[in-house]
C-alpha cells in the first residue's frame, strides 16, 4: 500500500454544476476533516464506509462552498485504501480552490491513473480491469461501451484464467514427470495432453481474431470515398455526415480538396474523406487533387468506390477499379433511384452495394457491408474482446508457446523441451492479468490514465 495520501479533481474541467475531489490514502480522512466541517458537527473520522455529510470547505475563518463528503473505508473502497470525496460547485476556479486546501492540508497531486493503480496494485482491479476502465471513459458507441463493461465484469480475466489453469494442470504434469519418468502421471496420456495444449490454443486465437473487430469499433476506421467526377462522392459524405460537408453541384470537378469528418455508421466511427474526383485532367490543381486521392486509396484502411448506376463503366471508372484491386473495398453504385445502365458482371470478385444516396436508398445495407467487410458483423461486444496492443501481443506469445507445446509434442521431443514452450505460454498470460508484470509495464499503462482517475 502507498504511503502518502493523494488528491486529485476526479471531474472534467470547466462548468458543471457539482464537481468532485477524491482523496485517497492513510490520511485522506484526517486530511478531510481539516477543511470540511459536517452541520452536524460530528468530524468525518467519526463516519464509517459508505457514509455521507453536509457540511462546508473551510480555510480557517473563510467560507470557500458548501460540499458534500462521502467517506469510504478501506478496504471497501475504489483504491483499497480510505477514501473521501468531497462534492463542491462544479466552476473551474471553485474545484482548483479546494484542491489547492486540501494539497495545503496534506495531501500531494495524484499522478496519472494514481488511483486506478493503486486499485490494481491492492487487489481491487487486475490490469485487464483496470485497462477497460479508461475504455469506459472514452467509448464512442455502444459496442465499445459494451465490450470495455464486460472487460471490467472480469470476462477477459476469466476467460485467461481458464486457460491458464490448463496450462498450470500441463505445466505440473510435465514437471512431475521429469521427477518420477518411468511413474503413470495422471494427466500425461498424450491423447488427453495434446487436446488440452489444443483448446488452449484454439481459445487464444479466437481471443486474438477478434482483437482487430473490436479495434474497429473502438478507435474507428480510416475511410475514403472514391471515384470520378459527379458520380455523388459529396452526396454520399452529406448523407453519412448528416449535414452538408461537400458541395453537391451539377458541375463535375467541384471538389478540389480533401474533405474530411467523423461519421457514426452503425456502430462504427468512419473517419471519413472525401476527395476529388479521380480522371485524366490538363488541369493543374484538378491533378493535385486526383492524386492526393489516390494517395489515400494506398493509406485507407476502408474504401468506398462510387460508380455512377446511371452509366456504362468508362476508363476513368476501370482505372478506379484496378487502384482499389485488393483493397478492403466496398463498390457503391449511385443513382438507383434512376434508370440502370451498368452491368453486374463489371465488378465480379467485389463487395457491391446499390444505393441512392441522394434519398438515402441503402443505407441499411450499405451499414451491414461495412460491418462484414471490417469483420465487427459477428463479434458479440459482450464476449471476453482483448482492449489494447499490450494485451494483444501478451495473447499472442501466449499463442505461440502453445503452438510450439503442441509441434515439440508431435515432433517427439522430450518432455522437458515440452514443459519451456508451456512456461513461455503460462508467463505471457500473467503478464496480460498482471500477476507476474514489470513496474515499467504497469507504469506505462497507467501514464495513459487521466489525472483523476
Amino acid at each position: 500500500m502507498a504511503e502518502r495520501t493523494i488528491a486529485a479533481i476526479s471531474t472534467p474541467q470547466g462548468e458543471g454544476a457539482i464537481g468532485v475531489i477524491r482523496i485517497s490514502g492513510e490520511d485522506a480522512v484526517s486530511v478531510a476533516d481539516r477543511v470540511f466541517s459536517a452541520v452536524s458537527g460530528k468530524p468525518l473520522s467519526s463516519l464509517s464506509g459508505y457514509k455521507a455529510a453536509y457540511g462546508t470547505i473551510h480555510d480557517g475563518e473563510n467560507l470557500l462552498d458548501n460540499a458534500v463528503a462521502l467517506v469510504y473505508r478501506a478496504p471497501k473502497s475504489y483504491t483499497g485504501e480510505d477514501v473521501v470525496e468531497i462534492s463542491v460547485h462544479g466552476g473551474a476556479l471553485m474545484l482548483k480552490s479546494v484542491l489547492r486546501l486540501i494539497l495545503q492540508n496534506g495531501a500531494y497531486p495524484a499522478d496519472r491513473g494514481e488511483f486506478t493503480k493503486r486499485a490494481f496494485l491492492n487487489g481491487k482491479l487486475d490490469l485487464t480491469e483496470a485497462e477497460s476502465i479508461m475504455g469506459l471513459i472514452s467509448a464512442q458507441n455502444e459496442s465499445s461501451l459494451k465490450m470495455s463493461r464486460a472487460a471490467l465484469s472480469g470476462r477477459v480475466s476469466k476467460k485467461v484464467a481458464e486457460i491458464e489453469a490448463d496450462l498450470i494442470s500441463a505445466a505440473a504434469a510435465i514437471a512431475a514427470y521429469s521427477d518420477y519418468p518411468d511413474e503413470d502421471i495422471e494427466g500425461l496420456n498424450e491423447e488427453s495432453f495434446q487436446k488440452m495444449l489444443k483448446n488452449a490454443a484454439d481459445e487464444l486465437k479466437a481471443m486474438l481474431t477478434s482483437y482487430d473487430a473490436g479495434k474497429v469499433l473502438r478507435e474507428g476506421i480510416t475511410t475514403v470515398i472514391v471515384g470520378k467526377p459527379n458520380v455523388g462522392k459529396s452526396t454520399l459524405m452529406n448523407l453519412l455526415s448528416g449535414e452538408e460537408r461537400s458541395i453537391v453541384t451539377e458541375v463535375a470537378g467541384t471538389t478540389r480538396d480533401i474533405v474530411e469528418e467523423m461519421v457514426a455508421l452503425g456502430d462504427i466511427t468512419l473517419r471519413l474523406a472525401d476527395t476529388a474526383g479521380i480522371h485524366e485532367t490538363d488541369d493543374t490543381v484538378e491533378s493535385i487533387g486526383v492524386n492526393l486521392a489516390e494517395k489515400r486509396i494506398d493509406t485507407a484502411q476502408l474504401v468506398l468506390a462510387v460508380f455512377d448506376g446511371t452509366k456504362p463503366l468508362d476508363n476513368n471508372d476501370k482505372r478506379i477499379l484496378q487502384s482499389v484491386k485488393g483493397k478492403n473495398v466496398i463498390v457503391i453504385i449511385n443513382k438507383t433511384d434512376l434508370e440502370s445502365k451498368i452491368k453486374a458482371s463489371d465488378f465480379i470478385g467485389f463487395k457491391t452495394v446499390e444505393i441512392s444516396a441522394k434519398l438515402g436508398n441503402g443505407y441499411p445495407e450499405l451499414c451491414s457491408a461495412v460491418a462484414e467487410i471490417s469483420g465487427t458483423a459477428h463479434l458479440d461486444p459482450d464476449s471476453a474482446v482483448l482492449l489494447s496492443e499490450r494485451q494483444r501481443l501478451c495473447a499472442y506469445k501466449a499463442y505461440e508457446g502453445v503452438t510450439e507445446a503442441l509441434s515439440a509434442l508431435q515432433s517427439g521431443c522430450t518432455m522437458d523441451a515440452v514443459g519451456v514452450c508451456v512456461d513461455d505460454a503460462l508467463a505471457a498470460l500473467l503478464e496480460l492479468t498482471g500477476k507476474r508484470v514489470t513496474n515499467e509495464v504497469s507504469d506505462e499503462i497507467f501514464r495513459k490514465f487521466c489525472v483523476g482517475k
